[in-house]
């Protein structure tokens, strides 16, 4: 890059003092040297800088940028906010986290099966309430079904030796859910940086 500067800085000399010796007329000859000098020069000068493909970049930039951190974003998201306050509901009608969160090791049979229906009962209004729930095969489960070309994979999970196209032939073990409506309430959401509490925590004052 220096060296580039030097040659562009002498070509422009140079022509200053052709430009300034045409105006003495003594001087032709020196006058037709240094023209010629300096039409030369200005070639290399030329050849030099396309070579060198002009001014280098400055990778600091961009090497800035790169190392610069992604900024995390802090605003939760409005699915995010009805996903907890669902399973808010599942909480408060049938004590689902609590269920889940327990250890149900510490007790016996008959008390988690005890606490198994009041979890079942409840869960299952909310999910009623809310979801249009229906199975995906309406045949008992072990009797044998077809499975027809063009079958949405979603609704299907092939078990056992699979060989060629569809349609296919098997026993139905489990019958499948799936839903064609969705009602789930609208949360304005109270903070923009965190997510609702799923159960407040109750304190009794005294």
């Amino acid at each position: 890059m220096h060296v580039m500067k030097a040659v562009a800085t002498i070509v422009v000399l140079l022509l200053v003092v052709v430009n300034a010796l045409q105006l003495l007329p003594a001087a032709s000859a020196f006058q037709m040297y240094l023209s010629g000098s300096a039409v030369v020069l200005s070639l290399v000068a030329l050849i030099a800088i396309l070579v060198g493909g002009g001014p280098p970049r400055d990778n600091r930039t961009a090497g800035a940028e790169a190392a610069r951190p992604t900024p995390v974003p802090t605003r939760t998201n409005q699915a995010d906010v009805e996903i907890v306050s669902f399973l808010a509901m599942l909480q408060a009608r049938g004590r689902l986290v609590d269920f889940l969160m327990d250890d149900i090791n510490a007790h016996d049979d008959a008390e988690v099966g005890a606490a198994a229906r009041v979890v079942h009962a409840g869960c299952k209004t909310v999910l009623l309430e809310h979801f249009r729930v229906s199975p995906v095969r309406t045949e008992s489960e072990g009797s044998t079904v077809q499975v027809a070309a063009g079958y949405s994979p979603d609704e299907y999970r092939l078990l056992g030796k699979i060989s060629g196209p569809a349609p296919f032939s098997g026993v139905l073990v489990h019958h499948g859910w799936k839903t064609d409506a969705v009602n789930l309430p609208r949360v304005l959401r109270s903070s923009t940086n965190r997510l609702p509490a799923i159960a407040p925590a109750e304190v009794e004052l005294r």
